[in-house]
């Protein structure tokens, strides 16, 4: 009877969560984007305007499953395997390079096929699962991570990035860069290490963007779209003439022009464009207003809990869903070079959609187990006692 008392608080508790009541309105204004911005493209190659709309349907649905299990898992299992999902995920990179289970899309290994005609981004759940990660890592004391050498735990961490460079996912490969040194900073990485790091790190960035034709291109664009209009240019420029036209108040829902062939990767890369187009600055600012609540509220989680693992947790997906929002955000508005990185839960896309689902199922998880901490909170320098 306890038992059942306790189990039906944590739901009622779970379903008053604000940043749930967040998750579940962005969910259902994913599913209209993608509707409103597919419908012409699934109309010309598939006969079926609403082909990626019923597609996405299905992700909501199942993404809110998994957001639900995922808050009621118990914390004991996410500890102790949490260095299982990184295994998983960093397999699921490589197998993208086996003849007949990789996709190709645009010369980028990125994908597996799955049953039923669908495909799965092994980078998407490598992003959580890298927190998770190193989250057990700073907890290694008391974990089975312990017992392997650390030469080991660096090529473990160390490979699948490789494997995202060779992929390319360059966009993936930056977040997971960004996270990590964010993560060591507020984790007490001592200050003779993080400029060692950034001393490195910067130009081995400008090598692997200067280097690379493409890359080096993305960047000569972005700091002069208008160049090359019709090529090169031709993505930002039609972006930024979309949110222009949309003026304040929006043409309307599903009277966007720059969906009809004009704007490239309307319902994936560029629906922001999309929406700013149909919505206007005003729907802009709404959407904005609620990505910062999620962004806020995951911060604060972070904040208030009182264990290593939690904070490390909540603060790393802060980072992972605030970087993600910034990059495509800042691609449509032509703020910084053109990368092919989803906007979260507006873009179309099962992987993402599913990876989103289970890190913000483990961030209010995280809430909803802050009250029963009995640890001191976590100070700086505490993980590596600097």
């Amino acid at each position: 009877m306890k038992r059942s008392t306790l189990s039906e608080s944590s739901v009622i508790k779970s379903l008053s969560s604000s940043l749930l009541l967040a998750i579940i309105a962005l969910l259902g204004i994913g599913v209209v984007q993608v509707y409103s911005s597919s419908y012409v493209l699934a109309t010309e190659n598939y006969g079926d305007g609403l082909f990626f709309f019923k597609r996405q349907l299905t992700f909501a649905f199942a993404g809110f499953a998994i957001l639900m299990l995922t808050i009621h898992t118990p914390w004991r299992w996410i500890e102790k395997y949490a260095w299982v999902c990184w295994a998983f995920s960093a397999i699921g990179v490589a197998l993208t390079f086996i003849p007949g289970l990789g996709v190709r899309v645009g010369g980028a290994y990125r994908w597996l096929y799955l049953p039923g005609g669908y495909r799965f981004e092994p980078a998407e759940i490598l992003k959580v699962s890298f927190v998770l990660f190193v989250a057990s890592l700073f907890c290694r004391k008391e974990n089975i991570l312990s017992r392997i050498p650390k030469f080991v735990l660096f090529f473990a961490l160390a490979i699948p990035l490789f494997l995202l460079l060779k992929q390319p996912d360059f966009g993936t490969f930056t977040i997971i860069i960004l996270v990590g040194l964010g993560l060591l900073f507020a984790f007490g990485l001592p200050w003779k290490y993080i400029i060692s790091a950034l001393v490195v790190s910067v130009p081995a960035f400008y090598f692997l963007v200067m280097t690379v034709p493409y890359r080096r291109a993305r960047v000569m664009t972005f700091l002069d779209p208008w160049s090359d209009p019709a090529n090169k240019g031709f993505q930002v420029i039609q972006s930024m003439l979309s949110f222009h036209s949309g003026g304040i108040t929006g043409v309307g829902l599903g009277q966007g022009q720059g969906k009809l062939f004009f704007l490239p990767e309307a319902h994936t890369d560029f629906t922001m464009a999309v929406f700013g187009e149909e919505l206007g600055f005003i729907g802009f600012c709404t959407l904005l207003i609620l990505y910062g609540f999620v962004v806020f509220k995951t911060f604060q989680i972070s904040f208030k809990a009182k264990d290593t693992f939690r904070k490390c947790l909540a603060l790393g997906f802060a980072l992972i869903f605030s970087f993600s929002v910034f990059i495509n955000m800042g691609v449509a508005l032509g703020l910084v070079p053109t990368k092919g990185l989803t906007l979260p839960f507006l873009s179309y896309g099962g992987s993402s959609l599913l990876c989103l689902c289970f890190l913000f199922g483990l961030v209010i998880n995280i809430e909803n187990s802050i009250d029963s901490d009995t640890l001191k909170p976590v100070r700086r320098g505490k993980v590596f006692g600097s």
